[in-house]
């Protein structure tokens, strides 16, 4: 069995709250609550949830673009939850992140040779130019674009043309961990097919392991070896794909898969509706995080918060109630 290569343990991320002329903090934003899971080498986690969920932010926490408010974050064995900007800088050529929106993240002032180049110019400034340029058109041609598009700049491409710009970017410096933000929510849906076929290849290719963030189920489950449901910065279920889209374990995985569209117009749902909104992360329900909008909830769901345990072997979930059936995917 293939090492872990990524360890998060009881992750927490809360912004303070000011009010007031001196700016004291009268409570938090729990942006990320008490997350733990790990990943081994070679594979790719989806993680799923409404927006506000989370996702992101766990995302950025990992690279340490976020400092985490407690918990422990280890890469490839080694802990850098606490690591200095100067500390980190080694390290982040290991860990790369694809963005979601693939126009606002290309300076539309740099031909691709400099965007796709500036990963090289950070970490590798005493390359020469002719292997620089080497080095770019290889990226280039990795993520199925010419050579001859290094001269161009990002408006002269389609949405699709973009993101493997931004993947070739991430890749340049041959990382061993992407953080993937919903990479393919802003494409059309006949390119998004696209962009998952080659993420796919490329883990095979290069080895990589990738945390894939996204909220359309049918994406996660294509590419996907294990998912992690988040609600409200919290997880609530974390299986393999194949367990998880076979039987449920938490009412809101259920939900979730209630609500995606299925290409089949023969097979008929039951569709479950969540009332009301999403709560606030400054004042979380007690208890079960989900139990306010959960059909399933019972007295004891608000009197304290549901441990995250193993159910069946590699499936965990946080919720008390065991003698739920629940339905399936499809």
């Amino acid at each position: 069995m293939a090492a872990d290569i990524l360890a998060v343990r009881d992750l927490r991320l809360w912004y303070p709250v000011r009010r007031g002329p001196f700016g004291r903090a009268k409570g938090h934003v729990k942006a990320v609550d008490g997350v733990s899971f790990s990943m081994r080498k070679g594979e790719v986690l989806g993680l799923v949830g409404e927006s506000g969920s989370g996702k992101t932010t766990i995302g950025r926490v990992i690279l340490r673009l976020h400092k985490p408010t407690a918990g422990s974050i280890a890469f490839d064995g080694r802990d850098i939850t606490t690591l200095s900007r100067r500390q980190m800088r080694p390290i982040r050529r290991h860990m790369q992140l694809i963005f979601q929106d693939p126009f606002a993240s290309l300076n539309p002032r740099m031909t691709v040779e400099r965007i796709v180049g500036t990963p090289l110019d950070v970490h590798e400034a005493v390359l020469a130019a002719g292997e620089r340029k080497t080095r770019v058109e290889a990226a280039l041609e990795m993520v199925g674009l010419s050579p001859a598009h290094a001269v161009r700049y990002p408006h002269e491409f389609s949405g699709g043309q973009r993101q493997r710009i931004g993947i070739a970017r991430a890749l340049i410096l041959r990382p061993e961990f992407l953080v993937a933000d919903e990479p393919v929510s802003a494409l059309d849906v006949s390119i998004q097919a696209q962009i998952v076929n080659l993420l796919d290849e490329l883990k095979e290719q290069l080895g990589l392991t990738i945390l894939f963030i996204a909220h359309d189920l049918a994406v996660v489950a294509h590419i996907c070896d294990r998912i992690a449901v988040m609600y409200l910065g919290r997880l609530m279920e974390l299986a393999p794909t194949d367990a998880l889209f076979a039987a449920p374990a938490h009412p809101y995985t259920e939900a979730l898969f209630s609500a995606a569209p299925d290409p089949d117009p023969t097979v008929r749902r039951q569709r479950i509706i969540l009332t009301g909104d999403i709560p606030s992360p400054v004042a979380p329900p007690s208890g079960c995080v989900f139990r306010t909008r959960c059909r399933y909830a019972i007295g004891a769901c608000a009197e304290a918060e549901p441990a995250f345990r193993e159910v069946r072997p590699g499936h965990f979930k946080a919720c008390i109630r065991d003698n739920l059936v629940l339905q399936a995917s499809g």
